[in-house]
């Protein structure tokens, strides 16, 4: 088949999956769902198509009826070997046939349908076009769960990803860091995300000095220099599944403030890990952390939202972040990345993969938070 499925999962994985997902669209007031290519139909079938383009692949989910995926005819055969093929049904359309007639068969006429937000304009107005008593709403706003709780396969596979950038963080705290530019220590990163079994790399941040104070500096042809804080922020795709962390080092001996903002961050990310346990809201893992950085007076300076959920996408509901009152539950995953940047200056961010146990919360990155010192 094409795409990446891990090993772990099976056909009747998927089959829960999609009914579990019709449930919950019901439970929604949705009188389905509708999945297009992306990460939410690997999730929930297996499948991913070897090329997304301008043909209409989309998966019908709706209470008390079969699972369909309407499909190209040239894609039908590697469809049929997805994984998740066999809980499903393929209704096949050849070029020259109207895709939307064909899957406007399979919706009610007046129905109000989850979409995948990745799904193509041109599709949406062809479906809407067929079937003007419909209404849609993105996937992500009507079911912002889906994927939130992982069963025990998908920790493992979670873990797996982040013990693999923990194992990348090791080796690159090894080399040498004063004299080369910032593009060729995140090149290092990548490189070394793949060595560990990474197959898709998503983001390598090396921001070094003032550019630590960007959260999300694009990395550049700036030479790092001795004094430097350096912020590592590194993830991509493992078995299917995401790492992201991050650690900031500092290329020889810190200034004593520097060593003061890093151990204000290392405390408020374990404040924010300790406020993780069952039923507490999102929003309290963001005031935890939070009110540790504003209390000793950079509040102003902690600039973004405490963490993001991870799954098969490195970024992905839940949300750690004030009015996000969704409770915890035991399989959450998510990070806690609280920071500190000083414009100009220098920055500071420590963050961990952290996933929601039956009685608190368990790291999925192990490396040192401490400060590190880097050559």
């Amino acid at each position: 088949m094409t795409g990446t499925t891990p090993a772990s999962f099976t056909a009747d994985d998927y089959k829960a999956r999609m009914e579990r997902a019709a449930r919950q669209a019901a439970d929604a007031g949705l009188a389905g769902l509708l999945v297009a290519p992306g990460p939410d139909l690997v999730w929930l079938t297996g499948y991913t198509p070897t090329a997304v383009t301008e043909r209409l692949t989309l998966l019908v989910l709706a209470p008390g009826r079969d699972p369909v995926l309407v499909v190209p005819t040239l894609e039908a055969p590697d469809a049929a070997h997805a994984t998740g093929a066999p809980a499903l049904t393929l209704r096949d359309w050849t070029d020259g046939k109207d895709p939307y007639a064909v899957t406007a068969a399979l919706l009610d006429a007046g129905g109000r349908y989850g979409i995948s937000d990745n799904a193509w304009a041109m599709h949406l107005l062809g479906l809407q076009r067929t079937l003007p008593g419909t209404s849609y709403a993105s996937l992500t706003e009507a079911l912002p769960m889906l994927r939130a709780v992982k069963d025990a396969a998908e920790l493992r596979l979670l873990a797996e990803a982040g013990a693999a950038a923990d194992a990348a963080f090791e080796e690159i705290r090894c080399v040498a860091f004063a004299g080369r530019r910032e593009v060729d220590v995140a090149a290092d990163l990548a490189t070394l995300l793949r060595r560990f079994g990474h197959s898709q790399v998503d983001f390598t941040i090396v921001a070094s000095g003032p550019n630590a104070a960007n959260p999300h500096h694009e990395i550049g042809d700036r030479v790092i220099e001795r004094g430097d804080m350096v912020v590592l922020d590194f993830g991509g795709l493992k078995g299917g599944y995401g790492s992201d962390t991050s650690r900031t080092v500092h290329v020889g001996e810190p200034t004593e403030e520097e060593r003061r903002v890093h151990d204000l961050v290392r405390e408020a990310q374990e404040a924010g890990f300790r406020a993780v346990r069952p039923g507490a809201a999102c929003q309290d893992v963001d005031r935890a952390a939070r009110a540790v950085i504003a209390d000793a007076g950079y509040g102003e300076y902690f600039i973004h939202r405490t963490g993001h959920g991870i799954g098969v996408t490195t970024h992905e509901p839940p949300y750690m972040i004030e009015g996000e009152e969704q409770p915890l539950v035991p399989g959450m995953c998510f990070s806690v990345e609280p920071g500190v940047y000083l414009p100009g200056r220098f920055g500071v961010r420590i963050e961990d993969i952290v996933t929601v146990t039956e009685d608190g919360g368990r790291r999925l990155n192990d490396t040192t938070r401490e400060m590190v010192i880097v050559d």
